[in-house]
């Protein structure tokens, strides 16, 4: 610039007319220029003099002069033009991104606009951005923080730390930050009365009671009193309760006592006890499961795990709807609601009852690890004493508050892209509720000001803290509820970030299948915190493959009501140890223990487990089309086709065909591979295109949402993931009764079964098809 303002000054000072305040102005500058030069060729036409000489000594000086102003002009001219051309193109990417809107901010300041390179930033310099970005000094503080005492839902401490948690949303530059209010039914221990447990002898009295922590309850328990004998039933699997069933012994009426573990949950296990004629259940912490020894950092023996039983998620008193403040619906109950009394009980009140059973030897793989006890299943005591327990809790109506805080999407900002983690804990938390409000804060930190360095996210991040997460996901439960309607076309996918850190050794994804791609290319991202050196990835291919990794939805999990319930694709990250973290649900889940656990490397961890979620978000944000394996369930249901095959002449003989399910399977393969090809071959980069094919590819997940049950008796209805006689592992569980016991097939429930999910598969091989003249289902006139 400095160049040509030099001869801008040059050309002004020889010819005054010149101006410089315009493209007028310039080109009028260049006309006069070429008349100079023309009236000095006629001067040199005239006679030779000393005059003359002088005359073209000033003449060729002129000259010079002239095409110097001439290059300036050019150069000046150029410059102008580039100019122009990066406002005007910048002018229409801001317009194309939705530059100009004026939302109003709530308070702790909105999101400034994004710079002009946000548009332009390749999806690698995003990715070294965020690493950059990503901090690991406050996971710690944070997780100390929440967990620096018990914090249940309604409590003074649980108050404090939601103000806390929206504190910190208010201090960074979100769009948008608010909280939602709700009433809730929890259930607590009553404080007029306490549980108990105790030994009766042959003519009803007690001979001992036995010593419980008055804080040790299973919320959702039924309340009052059971007596009779004790029956072992292992984890209390549904193969446990068929050997038990197979061995002649009978839990009805009996008190059962079950471990802590074996991929099942405390309502799973509850449930099938109840459904066998149980009349109490107790549920320990088995050495062999939970390490409690004393020399190395373990659970000591007389510490219970506790876990609510509601078979289901949220307000157990609003089931299928919300219980928001304004709606005034009349209490309805759950089916999910145990009928039966459930006490947690340590390890060492186990062993005093298990040590004096009598009965039948248990199988080898039942045998725990509790000091003087024989594998035997009962039903009874040697003495003929029996047991009497007694629950006293009461239910009460809780405030919750969810918080939120969200950065708009310039592109779509009506699809959402949520994280969320639980707030609250019936103790510490450090596990249960640190670990996930700090990585969501932290995330929530680097997202902004990754959008103060120019990230422009295409589609809008939504940042949850929920509440009541300990009693079945009440909060984010209740909130899907109150917003089902609309969320299966303006949700892209749920990260649960609760328990996220339980080791650092194992990573472990629980997930619907369509995130499964995204996570592949996450995992190959991101730097084992462990192993220095060695992406995820390439960790997991050393310990015998990747594929170890991907786990499906559990009940329990944050993340599993957001698609058995809401049909909303969603995952739940978590690095964990070999050895399992024994503390979670209990009053020894604290910070040091976790720090000790991970030889003191929680920030590390934490800001590794970030990273990887960071990087599923970005892709989710950044891509034009969403990036989700649409094909998935096709070859889930493969699998089931397999297996249904070779029961084809079992169920011919019947008069059942398996052609239906075939036929749906196929047409819905088709149906997903066609939209595939089609996003393929078009232009992503026009909006309207992209807009078209990412709301057909938002709602596969929820169009495996049964349609033919009802949502309030049946809310996971989700085929694949549900609960349910609807689901696909109902059918399957179903058709192996052909041949393990073809006395209790039930050949109408059967035809139910399958005609409910082939017409759920039918009805998503439909929708994906988008147009219904593009569906034939026509037989030849």
């Amino acid at each position: 610039m400095d160049a040509i303002r030099t001869c801008s000054t040059q050309a002004l000072s020889l010819h005054h007319s010149v101006g410089v305040a315009g493209h007028d102005d310039e080109v009028s500058g260049v006309q006069r220029e070429e008349m100079t030069l023309m009236t000095s060729e006629e001067e040199e036409a005239g006679p030779s003099s000393d005059i003359t000489a002088l005359l073209l000594r000033y003449r060729h000086s002129y000259q010079r002069a002239g095409v110097l102003r001439c290059l300036c002009v050019i150069v000046v001219f150029a410059t102008a033009f580039l100019l122009a051309f990066a406002v005007f193109r910048g002018w229409c990417q801001s317009a194309q991104l939705g530059a100009g809107k004026n939302s109003d901010r709530e308070q702790g300041g909105g999101a400034k606009t994004p710079s002009l390179k946000g548009a332009e930033l390749y999806l690698g310099e995003l990715r070294v951005m965020m690493r950059r970005l990503l901090k690991d000094e406050d996971i710690h503080n944070t997780v100390s923080r929440v967990s620096r005492a018990n914090h249940p839902p309604g409590s003074a401490e649980g108050t404090s730390l939601a103000a806390d948690v929206l504190r910190r949303f208010r201090q960074l530059p979100m769009d948008h930050t608010w909280t939602e209010s709700l009433y809730a039914t929890l259930q607590f221990p009553d404080r007029s009365r306490s549980s108990s447990l105790g030994l009766l002898d042959s003519a009803g009295q007690v001979l001992e009671q036995i010593p419980l922590n008055p804080w040790d309850f299973c919320p959702y328990s039924a309340t009052g009193s059971t007596t009779g004998g004790v029956i072992y039933a292992n984890y209390g699997r549904p193969e446990d309760f068929s050997w038990l069933t197979s061995a002649g012994v009978s839990v009805i009426g009996c008190v059962v006592v079950m471990r802590v573990g074996g991929g099942v949950s405390f309502a799973e296990k509850v449930w099938l006890a109840e459904r066998n004629g149980a009349g109490g259940v107790l549920i320990y912490p088995d050495p062999a499961d939970l390490p409690q020894d004393p020399r190395r950092l373990g659970l000591n023996a007389h510490t219970a795990v506790s876990e609510h039983v509601h078979l289901g998620s949220g307000d157990p008193f609003t089931p299928g709807f919300p219980s928001f403040n304004h709606t005034q619906f009349p209490p309805i109950q759950s089916s999910g609601l145990p009928l039966i009394p459930v006490l947690p009980v340590s390890a060492t009140v186990a062993s005093k009852l298990l040590s004096q059973l009598s009965g039948s030897s248990c199988p080898p793989s039942w045998r725990g690890r509790l000091p003087y006890v024989r594998c035997v299943v009962g039903p009874g005591f040697s003495s003929g004493q029996q047991v009497k327990m007694a629950v006293h809790n009461a239910m009460r109506p809780v405030l919750l508050n969810n918080v939120f805080s969200s950065l708009e999407g310039r592109v779509e900002p009506d699809q959402y892209i949520i994280l969320g983690a639980q707030r609250d804990s019936l103790g510490p938390g450090a596990v249960k509720s640190g670990v996930g409000t700090a990585i969501l804060l932290e995330l929530a930190r680097t997202f902004t000001a990754m959008v103060e360095n120019g990230f422009s996210p295409r589609r809008s991040l939504l940042f949850v803290s929920w509440d009541a997460g300990d009693f079945g996901s009440v909060g984010a439960t209740e909130w899907l509820e109150g917003y089902l309607s609309m969320l299966h076309l303006k949700a892209v996918a749920y990260f649960s970030l609760d328990q996220a850190v339980m080791g650092d050794d194992v990573l472990s994804a629980f997930t619907s299948p369509l995130l499964v791609d995204l996570l592949d290319t996450a995992i190959r991202q991101v730097e084992h915190p462990k192993h220095a050196g060695q992406t995820v990835y390439s960790q997991a291919e050393r310990e015998g493959g990747s594929w170890r990794i991907i786990k499906p939805l559990y009940l329990n999990s944050g993340a599993y009501s957001f698609t058995a319930f809401a049909g909303v694709p969603a995952v739940e990250l978590r690095f964990s140890e070999e050895r399992v973290y024994p503390f979670i649900n209990t009053p020894l889940d604290s910070v040091s223990r976790l720090q000790e656990v991970l030889g003191g490397r929680l920030g590390v961890t934490g800001r590794s487990l970030a990273e990887l979620v960071g990087e599923m978000v970005l892709r989710l944000a950044h891509d034009h089309i969403l990036p989700l394996r649409i094909t998935s369930y096709a070859q889930t249901v493969l699998q089931f086709s397999v297996q249904l095959n070779k029961h084809a002449a079992e169920l011919q003989a019947r008069g059942l065909s398996p052609q239906w399910v075939f036929s749906a399977r196929g047409d819905y393969s088709r149906a997903a591979e066609t939209l595939q090809r089609a996003i393929d071959d078009s232009d992503l980069h026009d909006l309207a295109t992209a807009r078209l094919y990412n709301t057909r590819i938002m709602r596969v997940e929820y169009y495996f949402l049964s349609q033919y049950v009802s949502a309030v008796e049946t809310p996971f209805r989700h085929v694949i993931h549900g609960r349910g006689n609807h689901t696909l592992s109902a059918l399957a569980e179903h058709l192996t009764l052909l041949t393990s016991d073809p006395r209790r097939f039930d050949e109408t429930n059967f035809r139910r079964q399958l005609a409910l999910f082939t017409w759920t598969l039918q009805g998503a091989a439909n929708a994906l098809n988008a147009h219904v003249w593009n569906i034939h289902n026509t037989h030849k006139l």
